[in-house]
């Protein structure tokens, strides 16, 4: 079995799609309607994928407070102060629980925690 995707339903399609391209560094894979009401992107450009989901009609989105999405960087330090220049808190850290690894988290605009690694 092979791990496909995560869904995310967001808030403003736009604004996330910048916050994942600019921020995070992904790219879009795909965006496209599923109905009226509804858009969907996919970012990524590995095997798997990030799933945005917009609902026009329903800004509501209900994010868990334990549910992270990490993603890996060269460094720590040097993501904390470009995300610092975006104007974005630093929400947890920077930790080091092992020789190994160090990471810090934020908020995206939707309410979920994104955790950046760095493997030591």
């Amino acid at each position: 079995m092979k791990f496909c995707w995560s869904t995310l339903r967001v808030r403003n399609m736009d604004e996330s799609l910048k916050f994942y391209e600019e921020i995070v560094g992904l790219t879009v894979d795909k965006r496209f309607k599923a109905g009226p009401d509804m858009e969907i992107a996919f970012l990524g450009d590995g095997e798997t994928k990030v799933e945005l989901i917009h609902n026009t009609s329903s800004n509501d989105v209900n994010v868990g407070s334990d549910i992270t999405w990490g993603f890996e960087v060269k460094s720590v330090d040097e993501m904390i102060n470009f995300v610092k220049e975006k104007g974005i808190a630093v929400e947890g850290g920077p930790f080091q629980p092992n020789p190994f690894t160090k990471f810090f988290y934020i908020m995206d605009p939707n309410g979920l925690k994104i955790q950046f690694v760095e493997n030591l």
